[in-house]
């Protein structure tokens, strides 16, 4: 059975422990790198990790973008969200669908 997985600064992904998932605090860069590829090691289907880090892990996580799993997905942390996860769900979108559908009214 897949298991999920959650990677980031501590304050951001404790809570995320109360709902089964498997959590993972790092506190720097080169310890997020490590932990990250070990977990793309295990038997994990979903790895959810900072928006932070994931900006920062930019070159590392190129390497897990043509595999099917595991699913590396941005969340935001207690810090503030820089977008960079909607802007993935929408570029998945637009490949799967081979158009924007999110679109803002205003415009």
């Amino acid at each position: 059975m897949y298991k999920m997985a959650v990677l980031g600064d501590y304050d951001s992904i404790y809570g995320f422990a109360a709902l089964g998932l498997d959590t993972f605090p790092v506190g720097d860069t080169t310890e997020a790198a490590e932990q990250l590829k070990h977990l793309y090691k295990g038997n994990y289907a979903v790895i959810y990790i900072t928006e932070a880090m994931y900006n920062a892990l930019g070159e590392i996580l190129e390497q897990f973008e043509e595999v099917a799993l595991p699913a590396i997905i941005p969340i935001p942390g207690i810090y503030g969200n820089t977008g960079v996860g909607i802007a993935n769900v929408k570029a998945f979108v637009e490949k799967a669908v081979g158009s924007d559908i999110i679109f803002n009214s205003e415009n």
